[in-house]
């Protein structure tokens, strides 16, 4: 089953310096129906103007994912922790016992990102950060996975405490592939635009564009644009 939520309908809010888009409930968006999908609490598309950011903050037993699909993000936490995130790179943050952290945009050009929220299977877990450069181009098999939590992905992929994959990356006009799924998946359209197919139905996906996928073992996927895409894998709860 595929269940498409268009761009257009997403929460939407406006800072002049933060435009952000909410595909499920977050900050003063509320909408009873989008509270999250399984341990997936939050999935924002940010625009961040050049020289602001988030000032420090702090989260606890959260894991959080940064997908940076343009310009760059500078991270400073109380854990002393400091890195640059670039354009096509993933950073993640285990909040675990609690961790304050600064997320700014320090170049002259406007940050765009995804921020994503996975509910963590392990509580209280020593804070932790780290980034990581990936390929970002499909195989024409398969997206490239770049975060995980299931053990026989350590070493290859960033960290998370929990049983979810996230896959990523840039796919040419043309590609068609089949994607599986493990427990339950959630798609982001972070450009261009694709095809979406089950057993039943064919949706199609355009920039900025959401979908959840249940009941499927396996979607097939088909660029009809150079498109980036990124699918999440996450347990139901």
């Amino acid at each position: 089953m595929i269940s498409h939520n268009k761009f257009t309908a997403l929460g939407k809010a406006n800072h002049d310096w933060l435009v952000s888009s909410h595909h499920f409930s977050f900050a003063h968006y509320y909408n009873p129906a989008r509270m999250g999908f399984g341990t997936l609490r939050v999935v924002n598309d940010d625009w961040v103007k050049p020289g602001t950011g988030f000032p420090t903050h702090a989260h606890k037993n959260m894991e959080i994912i940064s997908f940076v699909r343009s310009g760059s993000i500078t991270h400073k936490d109380s854990v002393g922790n400091k890195g640059v995130t670039l354009t096509g790179e993933v950073q993640v943050m285990s909040a675990g016992t609690g961790i304050a952290h600064s997320e700014y945009n320090l170049s002259k050009s406007p940050l765009t990102f995804f921020q994503i929220w996975i509910e963590p299977n392990k509580h209280n877990v020593k804070p932790r950060w780290e980034s990581k450069v990936f390929s970002g181009e499909c195989d024409a098999h398969s997206l490239p996975l770049l975060v995980s939590g299931y053990p026989e992905d350590e070493g290859n992929v960033l960290f998370i405490n929990q049983l979810a994959r996230i896959y990523g990356g840039k796919v040419k006009k043309g590609t068609r592939f089949t994607q599986t799924i493990n427990q339950q998946m959630y798609v982001l359209a972070s450009s261009g635009s694709f095809k979406i197919m089950d057993n039943h139905t064919e949706v199609i996906m355009q920039k900025g564009d959401g979908a959840e996928i249940t009941k499927e073992k396996e979607i097939i996927i088909e660029a009809l644009q150079d498109s980036e895409m990124i699918f999440m894998d996450v347990p139901t709860h």
